[in-house]
């Protein structure tokens, strides 16, 4: 429907629609820290499209059956690609920071960075945990990201010795319930969406718009995406040139 309105169309309509909601979410995925240098996922240049040099894909060594039997392997790669302390807030976390300053806003976000926390959002709710944290799976310990960093192979717990886990959701894991329910109960009370940087196709968490109760969905994704919403406006741009267009 809006394949032919012109961006600056598609940026006015942004405009009014954020200006006039008086609850918003925003649920981000991968490409909202694309523009500050991290990988995404599943796009045509994407983490998951590499060549694995391990053996094994990439994909399947983000699960917790890797995790379990691999664990040495599993850390080379965590450091290598998961792990990107130069990376810094871009145009959208810094937005959204600075909208969650005038309006009621609850970021939900797949990432694990921590970049909107570094921008300054105070309301974020993370899906699949952070590499920011990380604790021993024996005694429960925490460990910041420089332990992780700069330990030795698999890092281990100087209390007990039990193996050190970052507090992130691998594949076959489940969502933290509480995280669960804070993302439906401000999806169920907002009254804008603004779905960002995310393929949609990572289960449960894509899931959770469902429980969207509102009539407007702004969908900012590189890509086009197969979704259907009654009030949806759609811009297939960076999140972050997006988002440098609207005034706050």
């Amino acid at each position: 429907m809006y394949n032919f309105i012109k961006m600056d169309i598609e940026i006015e309509r942004l405009q009014h629609l954020i200006e006039s909601a008086s609850k918003i979410v925003f649920f981000g995925g991968a490409g909202v820290s694309t523009e500050s240098g991290i990988k995404d996922f599943r796009s045509k240049d994407g983490l998951y499209r590499l060549h694995s040099k391990y053996g094994r894909p990439y994909e399947e060594m983000l699960s917790h059956d890797y995790f379990m039997s691999h664990t040495d392997t599993f850390y080379e790669f965590y450091r290598e690609f998961m792990i990107n302390k130069s990376a810094k807030p871009n145009a959208a976390h810094k937005f959204l920071a600075e909208l969650e300053k005038k309006k009621n806003l609850v970021v939900i976000t797949q990432n694990i960075d921590g970049l909107h926390q570094m921008a300054g959002s105070k309301n974020v709710l993370e899906l699949h945990g952070s590499i920011h944290r990380n604790y021993c799976m024996r005694c429960h310990e925490f460990f910041d990201l420089d332990f992780i960093e700069y330990a030795e192979g698999v890092p281990t717990c100087p209390h007990c010795g039990g193996v050190v886990k970052p507090d992130v959701v691998l594949y076959q894991e489940g969502l933290d319930s509480a995280v669960l329910d804070a993302s439906i109960r401000a999806l169920s009370q907002a009254d804008l969406l603004i779905v960002a940087g995310t393929s949609l196709s990572v289960y449960p968490a894509s899931g959770l718009i469902r429980y969207y109760g509102g009539e407007n969905i702004v969908v900012i994704n590189k890509d086009k995406l197969d979704i259907h919403f009654g009030n949806l406006l759609e811009i297939n741009k960076p999140v972050g040139e997006v988002f440098s267009q609207i005034k706050i």
